[in-house]
């Protein structure tokens, strides 16, 4: 088994709940200090309360800024300037959906999901990752999704988003091999956090239509991908049936993933 690796700093985003949340709990053992950033200030006081009381070796700081403004993403850079903080590992991990046809879509919502999944992303790791290769030491999680594999009619730009996310990933990798900073794509299938909920438009709507035997725990995602980044692995799709999925798609042809996605289970 490989040994854990240590992190000075460690920055994730995303971090009031759900993925983020269980990746900062993971990582605490194993960071001298931890960055976590979301929107919700209440919630990341929490979330860094309960990790200070489990982990007190551990300095935790947060930042509550909106990702999805680029104003917000250079208040939370230039925080990070003033305070010192130098992150040696950055998980991309916020993100957001929007569950239902393409044509009836909100456009904020849409402009929000394209914002965060893959602007935030981006912006943040242009500026984080030359310090990086600049001290010789570093790592990159993105939190991209098993949706990244094919197109989704209902998920449309979600889908769309994670496939830029996983391709970036898998580019960014090949660029940094030399510095020997590892990129990870983490691909999940469904999880039980806020996300299905945030997803959907409005009370009452459907849930996204996936099998419970699907969904994998959060610990466990966040476990098989901490493992993954310690094996320099590319990319992790986290539980057994998710990888079993992942292989099938990938074996398929576009024109049999059109007829498939073709007798999906819609929300209309």
């Amino acid at each position: 088994m490989p040994m854990p690796i240590s992190y000075s700093c460690a920055l994730i985003t995303g971090a009031s709940s759900g993925l983020g949340e269980e990746f900062a709990v993971q990582i605490a053992p194993r960071a001298e200090h931890l960055v976590l950033v979301a929107r919700r200030e209440s919630l990341l006081a929490e979330v860094a309360d309960r990790i200070r009381g489990r982990f007190p070796h551990v300095v935790v700081t947060v930042f509550a800024f909106d990702l999805s403004r680029s104003n917000g993403r250079e208040q939370l850079l230039e925080a990070l300037s003033a305070a010192g903080l130098v992150p040696d590992l950055l998980i991309n991990n916020a993100g957001l959906g929007d569950y239902g046809e393409f044509a009836s879509a909100e456009w904020s919502k849409l402009e929000s999901m394209l914002r965060v999944n893959i602007e935030a992303l981006t912006h943040l790791t242009h500026r984080l990752v030359p310090e990086m290769i600049r001290s010789g030491r570093g790592a990159v999680i993105q939190v991209s999704s098993l949706a990244s594999a094919l197109p989704i009619p209902d998920f449309a730009v979600y889908a769309a988003t994670k496939a830029y996310v996983t391709s970036f990933s898998e580019a960014l990798r090949i660029e940094l091999r030399e510095h020997g900073i590892p990129v990870l794509a983490v691909c999940p299938g469904p999880v039980k956090t806020e996300f299905g909920g945030v997803a959907r438009r409005g009370e009452g709507a459907r849930e996204m239509p996936a099998k419970q035997s699907f969904y994998v725990p959060k610990a466990q995602v966040v476990a098989e991908s901490l493992s993954a980044l310690e094996r320099d692995a590319a990319r992790i799709y986290p539980g057994l049936r998710t990888r079993v999925a992942a292989m099938a798609l990938r074996s398929l042809p576009m024109v049999v993933l059109r007829l498939v996605m073709g007798f999906r289970p819609r929300r209309a």
